[in-house]
């Protein structure tokens, strides 16, 4: 049965020694789609994206990618297959320069990677200015947005990110999420966890609320927003 979503994991269940922290959790995003997970702290978001990736050993469930069952590959063969994974910390080399650390992110690829790092630099301009800083000396969004690129530079098509705005400002996080857009107008699938539900489901094509480990509401982004139950429950009124 080929399954017609350009991710699919289905059923998911799993967690950590013997404790499911995901319950039958299901995630499906489209080609070019932005899927937001949202939920309440403890809830399985991270965990969920782990076993997409491969982190986390699934008691049950598949994963497939473009129609490829992937349950079985370890998170650098499922990189080689288009996923990018942006983690929530340590997501960056803080003695590298900015230009070391987009090029660790190629490290896969035999092909030439300056086409890609021009990209890079088309979409956040200020790393192209601080090239040649350590990443450690930046800001937190900036560092967002090197750990961000330096995901893209393996040319994903499903791009992964672990709470992309946690501790940065509202004006930088309004700029993070402008540039996500951008990233799936190219056609690259994203599937992200994001404290700032709010603001996450306004942009999402598809918005997920996990409680504890299952699937709780699985709507649009702006039907999930108008819906009085999420918005009391879920988004603080």
């Amino acid at each position: 049965m080929s399954d017609s979503h350009y991710l699919s994991a289905t059923g998911m269940r799993g967690g950590y020694g013997k404790a499911d922290i995901l319950d039958n959790c299901t995630l499906t995003v489209d080609k070019g789609q932005i899927a937001v997970i949202v939920g309440p702290n403890g809830a399985g978001k991270s965990t969920a994206m782990k076993a997409v990736f491969g982190m986390l050993h699934l008691r049950q469930g598949r994963v497939t990618l473009d129609g490829e069952d992937i349950t079985a590959l370890s998170p650098q063969d499922r990189v080689k297959k288009g996923m990018g994974f942006v983690p929530q910390v340590n997501n960056v080399f803080p003695s590298m320069s900015v230009e070391e650390n987009l090029e660790m992110g190629a490290f896969i690829r035999e092909n030439d990677i300056r086409t890609t790092m021009e990209q890079v630099f088309d979409l956040f301009p200020v790393l192209k200015d601080k090239r040649r800083q350590p990443a450690g000396e930046l800001s937190g969004g900036q560092r967002q947005q090197v750990a961000v690129g330096r995901a893209l530079m393996t040319q994903p098509r499903l791009l992964m990110l672990d709470e992309p705005t946690a501790g940065v400002s509202p004006i930088v996080m309004d700029e993070l999420f402008d540039r996500i857009i951008e990233i799936a107008r190219s056609g690259i699938s994203i599937l992200m966890v994001e404290q700032n539900a709010r603001q996450a489901l306004e942009i999402a094509d598809i918005g997920y609320v996990l409680v504890q480990g299952a699937n709780r509401y699985t709507d649009t982004g702006q039907a999930l927003l108008a819906d009085p139950e999420v918005r009391r429950t879920f988004l603080g009124g």
